[in-house]
């Protein structure tokens, strides 16, 4: 199976430097957020989002030494992932993230929000500092979009005719956004054609739906060891993801369950041993395929190098987590 770490092999080093250089921007004036930002940057997250900034720069720049813009650019990525990650655990009383305690659990829910207040913020500012107009407008839509995605989620809660269509759009904003944008963003960086920045764009959009999917998957199938927090939160919060929204197809009684939202104790467990045992699942598993496959085809134009090799691996890192 390929792991992460073996993905990341290019950008090892570069990553290392990311930690640290994360820990520096966030800066020592306020300590209690200072201790709030540090607790999740050192939470053991996989860096998915930077390196994949990373990998792209040194793709797109065969021969050549990272620039310190692509590198400030795959901080402020991390930044923005890590802001949303707070805000999300306030909205959803989550109590651990990664296998650890989420920052409101840790200290209260009016630190964890100026906390992601604050991420949000430095990485706006880091942003404006990379004085490229473009890089901004992506950015910033990304910020955007993980609002909305929020939003979507939020009112959508236990809404029985959820279409797999919203969802993709759900999961466009709450996860592919920043992958899709950070990934252009990169390519932007490096001078690349317009057409190589929209290959890289349709790589990030393809591969961050392919992993949500993956992630959604995994809340029916993983144990609360693996997943860092309790298994099935997403149908219990009443998140319609795609196993739930293929296994109503299947089982009119699942849509029953759903629409009383789980009134009777029993209610949830009969919910998900529903879905466990319909074909929404392995559909599931297709249409995560099928996104990654998407991804892979994007990565035409770029010289052979071993940071392309693992743009590709990546790919077969989201499916792989599912077995």
């Amino acid at each position: 199976m390929t792991s992460v770490k073996s993905v990341f092999t290019p950008v090892e080093a570069d990553l290392q430097v990311l930690t640290e250089n994360l820990k520096k921007l966030v800066g020592a004036r306020h300590p209690i957020l200072y201790a709030a930002a540090e607790h999740l940057f050192g939470a053991g997250g996989k860096r998915l989002r930077p390196a994949i900034v990373l990998l792209i720069a040194r793709a797109t720049m065969p021969g050549e030494e990272i620039t310190p813009r692509h590198r400030r650019l795959a901080e402020i990525t991390e930044m923005i992932h890590t802001a949303s990650l707070v805000h999300d655990d306030v909205v959803d009383t989550a109590e651990t993230r990664r296998g650890v305690p989420t920052v409101h659990s840790l200290f209260d829910n009016r630190i964890a929000v100026l906390a992601g207040d604050f991420l949000f913020a430095q990485s706006s500012w880091y942003l404006a500092n990379l004085d490229n107009l473009e890089v901004v407008k992506l950015l910033s839509q990304v910020i955007m979009d993980l609002a909305e995605g929020e939003i979507q989620q939020g009112l959508n809660q236990f809404e029985t005719d959820f279409s797999i269509e919203a969802y993709l759009e759900k999961s466009y904003y709450k996860t592919a956004s920043l992958l899709a944008n950070s990934a252009k963003a990169a390519a932007l960086l490096s001078d690349e054609s317009t057409a190589i920045c929209e290959q890289l764009y349709e790589y990030g959009r393809n591969l961050g739906l392919a992993f949500q999917i993956v992630d959604d998957i995994l809340d029916f199938t993983a144990s609360d060891e693996v997943l860092g927090k309790p298994a099935g939160s997403d149908l219990a919060s009443g998140n319609l993801t795609a196993p739930t929204l293929y296994a109503m197809q299947e089982y009119p009684q699942l849509v029953e369950l759903i629409a009383t939202e789980f009134e009777d104790a029993a209610d949830l467990e009969q919910a998900l041993a529903l879905v466990r045992s319909s074909q929404g699942i392995s559909k599931s598993r297709d249409l995560a395929k099928h996104h990654a496959q998407l991804a892979l085809a994007q990565l035409t134009g770029l010289a052979p190098s071993t940071s392309l090799q693992a743009l590709f691996d990546l790919s077969d890192y989201v499916l792989k987590r599912l077995y």
